[in-house]
């Protein structure tokens, strides 16, 4: 019985999309198996726009947002590579680098990624700052998604690696079947009204967890 209630407390299920806002994902350990699996409302994709937002201390390489297909297990990968300090997306296993970014340990960043399959672009906004564009591929990510944060698939919803878990804090996760526009962005970064996104959306989110990671109220600075 006491087994049971373990595997009760480790793995939680929502059942019914439920309303995220004002709230976080607190990872608090290294692990090679807790993370949160999110689940997305639209398979084929022929441009991507990735919004959230990440707090960690990480000084090492770990994924902050996952998304494998049965075919490629980076069909949508944010990653940090900390020896190159370069934020990544991996499309369809191909590696667009992105330098230069001040990615601060002990705060909130706002990261933002677009790719469109018509021409191939990818361009990331971090903390309202876009990067250069870089071609990333115009293959469609198709297929039946495991989307996953707090691990890095290596295969179709598995293969983790604590060398690569993500440790700290994310919230706010949104992605679009389209490329946001400058402003629309820059109203996701701002905590403005924004149109949420319609594969994955924050303030309507069916997820699961599965380890021990908590759902906590975002902490701001703000006392209101």
């Amino acid at each position: 019985m006491a087994f049971l209630l373990l595997l009760l407390m480790l793995t939680a299920c929502a059942a019914a999309p439920q309303d995220l806002s004002g709230q976080m994902f607190a990872f608090p350990q290294v692990t090679s198996s807790a993370h949160v699996k999110l689940n997305a409302t639209i398979q084929e994709f022929r441009a991507v726009t990735v919004c959230f937002r990440v707090f960690t201390d990480l000084r090492r390489d770990h994924g902050l947002f996952s998304y494998a297909i049965p075919s490629v297990a980076n069909g949508f990968l944010i990653f940090w590579d900390n020896n190159n300090n370069e934020l990544e997306v991996h499309l369809n296993n191909v590696n667009s680098e992105f330098k230069g970014l001040d990615y601060k340990p002990n705060m909130w960043h706002s990261i933002c990624t677009t790719w469109d399959s018509t021409s191939g672009l990818v361009q990331m906004w971090f903390d309202g700052l876009p990067t250069m564009k870089k071609y990333g591929g115009t293959a469609v990510i198709s297929g039946r998604p495991i989307v996953v944060i707090g691990q890095e698939q290596d295969s179709h919803g598995g293969g983790f690696d604590s060398k690569q878990c993500f440790t700290g804090m994310m919230s706010d996760i949104h992605m679009w079947d389209h490329v946001l526009s400058g402003c629309e962005i820059m109203r996701f970064v701002n905590e403005e009204n924004f149109t949420p996104g319609n594969a994955l959306n924050w303030r309507s989110m069916q997820y699961e967890v599965v380890g021990r990671i908590m759902l906590e109220k975002k902490e701001t600075l703000s006392c209101v």
